[in-house]
């Protein structure tokens, strides 16, 4: 079976195929002024994106990791996910408090079927 590398870089790619899923890098917002909940909403734009390109979408992600460097704002996060997310279509997550770099709020991490 191949393996196939979405947009590769210099230390990562976008996403990574194998098979019928597809595993994408973990995706941060360009705007690191944004609070949470915009971070989040940029973030969640650019995995659509992401899954579009490939032929999947948000109804298709079988699990998600989210990264927050500050689990006291997850209520925001939260609202973001919660407007975005597919609601017949939740994926299994999990949210980590990390140290992230200067101006990330959250970073979001996600699998799905292709």
């Amino acid at each position: 079976m191949t393996i196939k590398y979405v947009q590769p870089g210099a230390w990562n790619s976008r996403a990574v195929i194998h098979g019928d899923t597809a595993w994408l890098s973990g995706t941060v917002a360009d705007d690191k002024t944004a609070s949470m909940k915009d971070q989040t909403a940029q973030i969640l734009a650019k995995i659509d994106s992401v899954l579009a390109g490939i032929g999947s979408d948000k109804t298709r992600i079988l699990s998600a990791v989210v990264y927050l460097a500050d689990m006291d704002q997850k209520d925001a996060m939260n609202e973001a996910w919660m407007a975005w997310m597919d609601k017949d279509h939740p994926p299994a997550r999990a949210a980590v408090g990390v140290t992230l770099t200067p101006g990330t709020l959250v970073e979001i991490m996600v699998q799905a079927a292709v």
